[in-house]
């Protein structure tokens, strides 16, 4: 019982961070196109800073909660921010520069919540703890969530900058991998893991293509505080 409400006072450092990544990064997306001229996510209400407006039942509610009361993290994601390419003013260089927003809003969040480290000390020690926690979980979700999705897999943000960066008839051929996306992504850093681990190989794609680099900027967010 005891450990079961300290996993419920622990998810509550989670909760406001997490909201503030997810609901950054997906507005910025929205913001992003309306200035490069789709107005879809304004016209949808995507531009709002109100969680409640991207809030996916599964991948903000759901999944973020077994997650962390099973694995002890969390991760989780929003509804995408629907955008219309072809409404863009220079469709393809404007593909990446919206892609890359949600991951760069996601860095500025990160940004922020190193510089409001030293703010601590001023707080009352009860409170003080709490936000230095909340402070380092909003610096690595967000770093860890970037990363994530500058991964080079449709319809990851990584993805999308590839897109726009191949030739045309090229980006078109990619761009099928879609549909397939999230399972290939799936299968390489979860299941494949899993299914090498009983002949004794130590596969671990997530260690070095989120874990390692968010833990590097981590380090030099860091060390700009002290």
């Amino acid at each position: 019982m005891e450990a079961m409400a300290a996993k419920v006072l622990g998810l509550a450092v989670w909760v406001i961070p997490v909201l503030l990544a997810i609901t950054f990064h997906e507005a910025a997306h929205g913001y992003a196109a309306y200035v490069l001229g789709d107005d879809t996510a304004k016209r949808a209400g995507r531009l709002s800073l109100n969680p409640k407006n991207h809030i996916d039942p599964v991948g903000t509610i759901l999944m973020p909660l077994a997650l962390y009361f099973l694995a002890g993290f969390v991760f989780g994601y929003a509804k995408p921010v629907p955008v219309r390419f072809d409404r863009l003013r220079r469709p393809r260089r404007d593909m990446i520069l919206v892609a890359l927003a949600g991951p760069a809003a996601n860095i500025a969040l990160a940004i922020v919540g190193t510089l409001l480290i030293p703010v601590v000390v001023l707080l009352p020690s009860f409170l003080g703890q709490w936000f230095i926690e909340s402070l380092h979980i909003l610096i690595i979700f967000n770093l860890i969530l970037a990363v994530f999705n500058m991964l080079p897999v449709p319809p990851l943000d990584g993805g999308r900058v590839i897109s726009g960066l191949l030739p045309p008839h090229v980006a078109r051929s990619y761009a099928r991998v879609e549909p397939y996306g999230i399972f290939i992504i799936i299968g390489t850093i979860m299941l494949l893991p899993i299914l090498l681990r009983p002949f004794g190989l130590d596969f671990q794609p997530a260690d070095y293509l989120i874990w390692m680099p968010a833990e590097f900027l981590y380090s030099l967010l860091l060390s700009i505080v002290g």
